[in-house]
Formats: C-alpha cells, sequence, structure tokens
C-alpha cells in the first residue's frame, strides 16, 4: 500500500531479510532461522519504506509453522529520520499490518520487547522505547507488564537442594491443571490477574497447559511436584527447553503454604535438573513488581540481563 511517497507492505521473502534487518533489535540474529523454521512467515513481517530507506518494521511471531500469530514482537522505527513523524509512521504502519493479517474482530496478539535493564537512566534508550509504546497505543493497546528477564549460568553455583520437601514427577494432565488453577488465586503474575478478567481459574489453566506446556520439546518427566514429607503437595516447577533456551518455564507455590520460602526450593530443584543436562544457561523470566519471586532468583544465582515490556489491548 502506498500513502503518499510511503510504501507499506510486507516482505516478499527471504531475499528482503537484509533489508528487514537495516533496523538494529536484538532479535535480528533469529530471524533467518524463524522463517526457515516456519515460525516466521513473510507474510507477517511489514515494512514501512520511502524510496528504499526503511523507516519501520513489525513483525509476528509463532509458536510453530502453520500456528496462529502469538506475538507481535518485532516494532521499530526510524528514530533519527530527520524531518519525518517517526511514531505516526509506525502507528500507520501497524494500523495496516493488522488489519491485513488480522481476522476482523479478534483481539490482536501482545506485544513483547525487550529492552536494556536500565533503559529508563539513558535518554536515548528511554525515548527510543517510549517512543514504540507510543505506537502501540495510538492503536489501542496498553501497558500491561513490565517483566525481569533473568539468567542462570555453569559459572554460578547450583542449589543446593533445602531438604525440607520432597519432589516427584506429575501424575498426568489433570494433576498438573489443578495445580495451576489453585496457584492463580492471589497470584502476583499480572498475565494470571489479566486471564481472570476474561475466564476461569481452570479455564486459564488449561488454556496454558494447551497452548504452551505441551509444546515444550523437553521430556515432561523433567517436571516437578513439590510435596511435604507426608505426600502433601506445596507447589510445582517445570524446568524445560524452548526453541531457544533451557527455561523455568513455571513455577508455583499453592496459597496455604506460601510465605514460608519454599519458592526457593522449587527453584533449586528446577535449575538443578537443567544444570545436570549441562545446559549453557537457563533462562526465567518474573513480573517486576513480584518482589518476592525476583528476590528467590537472585538468592539462586540468576542474574538481570534484560527486561520485557509487554503491552496488549483489551
Amino acid at each position: 500500500m502506498e500513502t503518499n511517497d510511503l510504501t507499506v507492505r510486507p516482505i516478499t521473502g527471504r531475499e528482503e531479510l537484509d533489508l528487514f534487518r537495516h533496523l538494529p533489535y536484538v532479535l535480528n540474529g533469529e530471524l533467518a532461522d524463524d522463517l526457515a523454521t516456519g515460525r516466521r512467515r513473510p507474510e507477517g513481517m511489514w515494512v514501512a519504506l520511502r524510496g528504499d530507506r526503511l523507516l519501520a518494521r513489525a513483525a509476528w511471531w509463532s509458536r510453530s509453522a502453520g500456528d496462529p500469530p502469538l506475538l507481535l514482537d518485532v516494532l521499530d522505527i526510524d528514530d533519527r529520520a530527520s524531518g519525518l513523524d517517526p511514531v505516526g509512521i509506525g502507528a500507520r504502519l501497524l494500523r495496516t499490518a493488522m488489519a491485513a493479517i488480522l481476522p476482523n474482530g479478534s483481539r490482536p496478539p501482545e506485544y513483547s520487547r525487550f529492552v536494556p535493564p536500565d533503559w529508563r537512566e539513558n535518554a536515548a534508550t528511554r525515548r527510543a522505547v517510549e517512543n514504540r509504546m507510543t505506537v502501540l497505543e495510538r492503536t489501542g493497546a496498553r501497558l500491561l507488564v513490565e517483566r525481569l528477564r533473568l539468567e542462570w549460568r555453569p559459572e554460578a553455583k547450583v542449589p543446593e537442594p533445602g531438604g525440607r520437601l520432597a519432589f516427584r514427577p506429575v501424575h498426568g494432565a489433570g494433576e498438573i491443571v489443578a495445580l495451576m488453577a489453585d496457584v492463580l488465586d492471589g497470584t502476583l503474575d499480572a498475565h494470571g490477574r489479566d486471564d481472570l478478567k476474561r475466564m476461569s481459574a481452570r479455564e486459564a489453566a488449561v488454556r496454558q497447559y494447551e497452548d504452551e506446556l505441551t509444546r515444550y520439546p523437553s521430556p515432561r518427566d523433567w517436571w516437578r511436584i513439590a510435596t511435604l514429607p507426608h505426600g502433601e503437595p506445596v507447589g510445582f516447577v517445570i524446568p524445560a527447553r524452548n526453541d531457544y533456551n533451557a527455561i523455568i518455564a513455571y513455577l508455583g507455590v499453592l496459597p496455604p503454604h506460601r510465605g514460608n520460602g519454599y519458592v526457593d526450593d522449587l527453584l533449586a530443584e528446577g535449575t538443578r535438573i537443567l544444570a545436570a543436562r549441562h545446559v549453557p544457561r537457563v533462562r526465567a523470566a518474573t513480573d517486576l513488581g513480584n518482589v518476592p519471586m525476583a528476590r528467590a532468583f537472585r538468592r539462586a544465582g540468576y542474574v538481570n540481563f534484560e527486561r520485557e515490556i509487554n503491552m496488549t489491548w483489551d
């Protein structure tokens, strides 16, 4: 689509990947592999051009080939474009692309953006992050949460067992879904609270189990239920691998057992399971406002290397 002298369109294929990567972002190095595996498709990678100059871009990510878009995880504008309105160009690009690739009336996929841990402290970085957020806001999005992205590496000490809890494998989908529903009671997780505005705790747990947890290529026998010595469950941890890293996919303490420090035992168990596979790193994330969980990660040797901005459409 051409508007005045601005061309807004999807890329034609892998031959335009260098054009798409002209604007910098940490995910640029993953785009070629994502295209090869079908996690991205050219029709979901849009550009705004003036002549051959890239002024803005947007791309959606899917978990696997054939799946609908799950995340809008690339949105960039040329902040240095003098005499132009980068935010306005970005908003025009995003509106045009969403109208083309999303079914009428459907809720757009969530927006995710990785930013430096100190992004507010650097004027240029803060302006770039806020400009992109403004682009989203002009299309009706709102801030959902800011998250800490965390990493454990083998140089750190593997957490020792606390000895207070026993750990066993999960006894089927029904058990883990029930526990996932239980931990949503009083959750500090913004995504969990947002889900509960639209569905029951069980519905939210089933959706997360089916849409996320079952798709990890790692064995489910890594998953662990933590129990007291007499067998009562107190929580669970799900160590896994996604398409990029070993991760702590989910960790929850049941409401009656919160405040006893069991989060440390659960996180230590999940980290040990992954460390035993000699992975180069373990990634995890938690909401900036979930202070107890953030402190547990620090105690376990995880480092905050990045943050993530999540925005959503109601």
